[in-house]
C-alpha cells in the first residue's frame, strides 16, 4: 500500500512533486464528463515520467491482434481506447527558457482534485538557474453542463523581478498510445486552421474513421498590449502570447476548448460545430461556465452522496469512487458503456466488460433515474446479433457476449479469457433479472429482455456436456471468476449461473405466455425456438452438476480444487505479494490461492437462494484462501461479511475496496483507475452495512454501524421514490423525500412512508 495524497473528505491533494509517482498521481487526478476525459497531466511541457492521456467516449481503434501463434476463434483485433489530440497544452517560456518541472528547481508544489466541484488545480513555485522565483496557478474543468466544452486557466507571476514571459496554448494531434501493438500511430490529419481568434484541428482515426474536431480560443488578462502570434505545422496549431511581466504582476491566460465528433455530428458540420461551441464558451466567460458546471455537480451530490461521520479515510474513499463513476458515465448516450479505466488510462482496452452488469448496474439502479440502468441493458440488447456471431466463431449456438468489446465483437485475445471465461454470459441475464426486480419494469422483458435470455440460454444448452455415466450435465474447459485457475472443469459458479440462466428464462417465458402471448410468439418464431429445445433447457437446469466438498459442507470451486495444497493467505510471505507481480503464471495456476470472489460471487448474486449457514461455511472456507488481487474482489467479500455479522472483516475489506486506487493496494493504479470496481465500495456500504435486499417487490434494510464510524447516510431511488437512510449507533432513520407512498422493511419491521415523512427504527 502506498499513499501519495493526503486524506480529506472532499479533496485529493498531492502536497509535493513526487516524480517517481507522477503516473500514479496523474491517474488519481483524472477528470471526465461522460463525453471526454483526461489524466491529470501538466499543461506545460514535462519531460519526466508521464502517461499523456486524453480520451473521447466511443472513439477507438482496432489494433491487430498480436500473439505468438494463431488459434481459430481468436479476435482479429484488440480494441484500443485512443489517446486523443492533446487540447490542454500550454507551453511556457520565461526569459527564453521553457518551463519543465523535470529540470527546473521546484520550491513548492500542490496538485488538488476538488471532488465537490470536479476541478483540478495546481499551484507551484519554481526557480530558474539564477534563483529567480515564479509562482504558477492552474485550474481546469470539463463542463458538466456543456459536455463538449473544457476550460483551462493558467496564471504566472514573477516574484523577484520582471521577466519576459511567453504562453503558447496549442492543440496537438501528433499523439500515440503506449499500448500500440505495433508502435503505430492511430490518427491522420484531415484539416487544420490557425488564427488569433479560433484555431481548429480535425483528425480521423485509421480504419474506424472516427472524425474529431478540437477547437480553441483564449483570452488574456493582467498585462497591456501583449504580442500575439500564431503558427501551425503538421497536426499542430498554436498561438503565442508574449509580454514583459513586472515583479508581482500576474499574466493570466484562459483557454476555452470544444471537442466535437462524427458520432454526434455530420462530418461536414464538425468544424463549424466546434467553432460555435468554443465561441459560446468564451462569450459566456470563465465565471459563468464554472458556475453552471459546479451547480450541476452540486445536484449530483445532493442526490447521490454517501456521508460517513467519524472516519475521514472511509469518507474520502467512497466519495472518490462515486465521483469517478459520475465522471465516466452519465447515461445520456445509450451507445456508451462503462469502461474499466474510464477516462484515466489505456490499459485493458474496450469499453465494456462483464463488470458493468455485475458491479455497476446496482449503483445506477439505486442512485439515478431507472432509464439510465435501462440504457445499460439496451446497450447489450443492441449487441445481441454480434454476441450470436461471437458464439458461432467458437462453434456454439446461441449468444456468447464478449469479455471485452467496443461494438459487440469480442476484442480480447488472451485465450483463457476469450475462450474460457464464459461466465460473463450469465451476468448479462442476471442484470435483466436484477433490473426488473428492482424497478418493477416487467415490460422490459417483452420489449428487450426475452430475446437476450433466449439466446444466452441457447448457448448454455449447447456448451453444457452430458455425462451419461453420472447422468449429469457438465461444463468443461472454463475459467471462472477466479482467473488464477484456467482450463478447469465444472466451475461451481459457472455451472450454477448457467442453470439459473436457463431457469430464469423459462420463468420469464411463463410470464410472457400470460401477459404478452403475441410478443412471445413473434420472438420465438423469429428465433426458431422449439418446444423440444425448451424441454432440453428444463432437463439441463435440473441435471446440472454442481460440485461439493463433502468434508467441509461447501461448494467446490471446481472439480480439482481439493487436489491442490491447501494453504491460506497467512502462509504467504508479504514480499511475494501481489502474486501476479512475483510468481510465474504456472505457479499461480497450481496454487490454491484465489484472485477474487468465485463461489462467493454466486452466493452474492443468488443471495436469496441460500441460507445464512451455507453462506457462512463457504465464506469461512474461501475467504482465507483469497488474495484479493482483483479490484472486483474486496467488495463482494465485504458485503457477505456484513451479512454474516463479521463486522471487522466487513470493515477491513470495505476500506480496501474504497481506497484501492487512493492507496494503490495492488501496485497498478499508475495505469489508470479501476472504475468499474468503484461501484463496489458503494455496494459495500449500501448492500453490506446497510443490508439492502429486494424480496417480494419490497425494499428490505438490515443496517448496522461499524464501530469505527459515528454514523453514515445514503440516498436510494426505488421504483420512482427517493429515500434518505441515516444510520446511527441506536437506530436507522429513513425518510421519504419524493414519490408515492411506500412500505419498507427495516430490521424486519414494515414501515409505511408518505412523501415528507420519516421514521426511526431501533437496531435492537
Amino acid at each position: 500500500m502506498k499513499r501519495t495524497c493526503s486524506v480529506d473528505p472532499w479533496l485529493i491533494t498531492e502536497e509535493s512533486l513526487q516524480p517517481q509517482d507522477n503516473r500514479l498521481a496523474e491517474s488519481l487526478m483524472s477528470l471526465g464528463n461522460g463525453h471526454m476525459g483526461m489524466r491529470g497531466n501538466f499543461e506545460e511541457e514535462f519531460s519526466g515520467d508521464s502517461l499523456q492521456g486524453t480520451y473521447i467516449a466511443g472513439i477507438y481503434y482496432p489494433d491487430k491482434t498480436r500473439v505468438g501463434w494463431w488459434k481459430i476463434g481468436y479476435p482479429e483485433y484488440f480494441a484500443k481506447v485512443l489517446n486523443a489530440p492533446n487540447f490542454i497544452g500550454i507551453r511556457v517560456n520565461i526569459d527564453g527558457r521553457g518551463v519543465d518541472l523535470a529540470h527546473w528547481q521546484v520550491l513548492s508544489f500542490r496538485r488538488t482534485l476538488d471532488m465537490r466541484r470536479s476541478l483540478l488545480t495546481r499551484t507551484f513555485t519554481v526557480a530558474d538557474e539564477t534563483g529567480h522565483r515564479f509562482s504558477v496557478e492552474t485550474t481546469r474543468f470539463l463542463s458538466r453542463k456543456r459536455r463538449e466544452v473544457a476550460a483551462i486557466r493558467y496564471a504566472i507571476r514573477p516574484l523577484d523581478q520582471a521577466a519576459d514571459i511567453e504562453l503558447t496554448p496549442y492543440l496537438d494531434g501528433d499523439v500515440a498510445n503506449e499500448d500500440a501493438n505495433y508502435g503505430e500511430k492511430f490518427w491522420e490529419l484531415v484539416n487544420q486552421s490557425c488564427t488569433v481568434d479560433v484555431s481548429t484541428l480535425t483528425m480521423k482515426t485509421k480504419k474506424t474513421e472516427f472524425f474529431v474536431t478540437t477547437a480553441m480560443n483564449w483570452s488574456v488578462t493582467g498585462v497591456d498590449n501583449p504580442s500575439i502570434t500564431h503558427r501551425e505545422h503538421d497536426k499542430h496549431v498554436e498561438n503565442t502570447v508574449s509580454s514583459r511581466v513586472g515583479q508581482g504582476q500576474s499574466l493570466q491566460l484562459t483557454k476555452f476548448v470544444a471537442v466535437t465528433t462524427s458520432r454526434d455530428w455530420a462530418i461536414e458540420e464538425l468544424d463549424s460545430a466546434a467553432e460555435k461551441r468554443v465561441r459560446e464558451a468564451k462569450d459566456l466567460g470563465w465565471d459563468m461556465l464554472l458556475d453552471e458546471h459546479t451547480n450541476a455537480w452540486e445536484r449530483i451530490w445532493a442526490d447521490g452522496d454517501v456521508a460517513i461521520m467519524g472516519d475521514a479515510e472511509a469518507q474520502q474513499g467512497v466519495r472518490f469512487n462515486i465521483f469517478q463513476l459520475h465522471q465516466t458515465y452519465t447515461g445520456d448516450d445509450p451507445r456508451l458503456n462503462i469502461g474499466p479505466k474510464g477516462f484515466t488510462g489505456e490499459k485493458y482496452g474496450g469499453s465494456t466488460y462483464w463488470d458493468t452488469e455485475a458491479y455497476c448496474l446496482p449503483f445506477y439502479l439505486s442512485t439515478m433515474d431507472s432509464s439510465i440502468a435501462r440504457n445499460l441493458l439496451i446497450y447489450r440488447h443492441n449487441h445481441l446479433e454480434k454476441a450470436i456471431e461471437n458464439a458461432a466463431k467458437l462453434g456454439c449456438r446461441g449468444a456468447l457476449y464478449p469479455m471485452v468489446t467496443m461494438n459487440g465483437e469480442e476484442s480480447h485475445n488472451e485465450w483463457e479469457i476469450t475462450f474460457e471465461e464464459i461466465h460473463r454470459n450469465a451476468a448479462i441475464s442476471y442484470a435483466i433479472f436484477n433490473y426488473v426486480r428492482y424497478t418493477g419494469d416487467e415490460e422490459y422483458l417483452a420489449e428487450y429482455g426475452y430475446d437476450v435470455l433466449l439466446e444466452t440460454s441457447r448457448y448454455w444448452a449447447d456448451r453444457a456436456h452430458y455425462q451419461p455415466r453420472k447422468d449429469v450435465y457438465m461444463i468443461l474447459g472454463v475459467t471462472g471468476p477466479n482467473e488464477y485457475e484456467n482450463n478447469i472443469n465444472n466451475n461451481w459458479y459457472t455451472n450454477t449461473m448457467a442453470a439459473w440462466n436457463l431457469r430464469y428464462t423459462l420463468d420469464v417465458r411463463r410470464y410472457l405466455e400470460r401477459h404478452h402471448p403475441q410478443r412471445l410468439k413473434d420472438i420465438e418464431t423469429t428465433r426458431g425456438l422449439t418446444a423440444e429445445e425448451r424441454q432440453d433447457w428444463a432437463t439441463i437446469k435440473d441435471k446440472m452438476y454442481l460440485p461439493v466438498i463433502e468434508e467441509f459442507g461447501v461448494f467446490a470451486q471446481q472439480d480439482g480444487f481439493m487436489d491442490k495444497e491447501q494453504l491460506t493467505v497467512d502462509d504467504l510471505p508479504a514480499e511475494e505479494r501481489p502474486l501476479n507481480q512475483n510468481w510465474s503464471w504456472d505457479r499461480i495456476l497450481r496454487s490454491v490461492f484465489i484472485k477474487q470472489a468465485d463461489v462467493l460471487q454466486g452466493l452474492f448474486f443468488l443471495n436469496h437462494e441460500f441460507d445464512l449457514e451455507t453462506k457462512r461455511r463457504n465464506f469461512e472456507f474461501y475467504e482465507p484462501r483469497t488474495v484479493h488481487e482483483s479490484s472486483l474482489s474486496p467488495c463482494v467479500h465485504s458485503i457477505l461479511a456484513g451479512e454474516l455479522g463479521l463486522e471487522s472483516k466487513a470493515y477491513e475489506l470495505y476500506l480496501r475496496t474504497a481506497r484501492l486506487d487512493l492507496d494503490n493496494y495492488n501496485n497498478d493504479t499508475e495505469d489508470g483507475l479501476h472504475i468499474t470496481s468503484m461501484a463496489g465500495s458503494w455496494m459495500s456500504i449500501v448492500y453490506g452495512f446497510g443490508g439492502l435486499r429486494i424480496h417480494d417487490d419490497t425494499l428490505h434494510l438490515q443496517p448496522f454501524l461499524p464501530t469505527a464510524w459515528e454514523g453514515y447516510s445514503f440516498k436510494l431511488v426505488f421504483r420512482g421514490r427517493r429515500l434518505r437512510v441515516s444510520v446511527s449507533r441506536d437506530a436507522c432513520h429513513i425518510g421519504h423525500e419524493q414519490g408515492k407512498p411506500l412500505d419498507v422493511s427495516v430490521h424486519n419491521c414494515m414501515v409505511h412512508l408518505e412523501q415528507g415523512q420519516a421514521t426511526d427504527v431501533s437496531h435492537a
